[in-house]
């Protein structure tokens, strides 16, 4: 019930964000982000994690239609390369590593690369032109997977009496089966303007993903396998139309 209804409901967001019903604007900006991403992945069955790092970077554009008494409404758009994934907390039950057949620590990473592409409505308060304003922002985001690696120092995972208190292990085998991944991306940060110079954006972002990377039927192992990210990211706009 969610994917329908949910998809529909957060691609119809930006749009409602330039509904002309204040002072009109049509300032168009282009520019370059780059960031920094914490991403994990909602198992179910639940497998124990810890943050996955990466980088993402990319293009960005904007366009400012109005302005409603103090709030500047646009719409804001990237198209990213995002390297996401998941990295496996492997622990026994009192919380002590785990070790392979050589006596090293178990570890395990996968890495997931994207190109992300977010179009969200973004709401500021502030200057305009030049000084500092806030600035919040939401809406849907797809991902077209690229490519997959994965990172371990084991050849069987070590699940005997004094091994991982977790042992869902099926994902260690399995590639990436859904190529296509959507969600809701929502966040926010402070911009500083100026009139030469151009628009330098700090801000922190969210992303839920309503799609799984694994299928979820009930022949399928996991009822549940979707993408978290936390970013970090800066972001330069010009003006290219005022």
């Amino acid at each position: 019930m969610r994917t329908p209804v949910m998809s529909i409901m957060f691609l119809l967001i930006p749009l409602g964000a330039c509904a002309q019903v204040g002072e009109h604007r049509n300032s168009f900006s282009l520019g370059v982000n780059a960031g920094y991403v914490l991403s994990d992945v909602g198992f179910d069955p639940k497998v124990a994690q810890t943050m996955h790092s990466g980088v993402t970077g990319g293009l960005s554009m904007r366009y400012i239609c109005e302005k409603y008494f103090s709030t500047i409404c646009s719409i804001y758009g990237e198209v990213n390369y995002a390297s996401t994934g998941w990295k496996q907390k492997i622990e026994t039950i009192d919380e002590k590593p785990v070790t392979n057949s050589n006596g090293n620590t178990e570890r395990y990473s996968r890495t997931t690369n994207y190109i992300q592409i977010p179009i969200m409505a973004h709401l500021a308060w502030g200057k305009e032109q030049q000084g500092f304003n806030f600035f919040i922002q939401a809406g849907p985001q797809i991902g077209i997977f690229l490519s997959e690696s994965t990172s371990k120092n084991y050849d069987t995972p070590n699940l005997s009496e004094n091994g991982r208190s977790n042992t869902i292990v099926a994902q260690e085998s399995m590639d990436i089966e859904n190529k296509f991944d959507y969600g809701i991306a929502f966040g926010g940060g402070a911009e500083y303007s100026h009139r030469r110079l151009g628009h330098f954006l700090l801000e922190a972002r969210y992303y839920y993903g309503l799609g799984n990377i694994y299928g979820s039927s009930k022949s399928d192992y996991f009822g549940k396998s979707n993408f978290g990210n936390i970013v970090v990211k800066a972001t330069y706009l010009i003006d290219l139309t005022k």
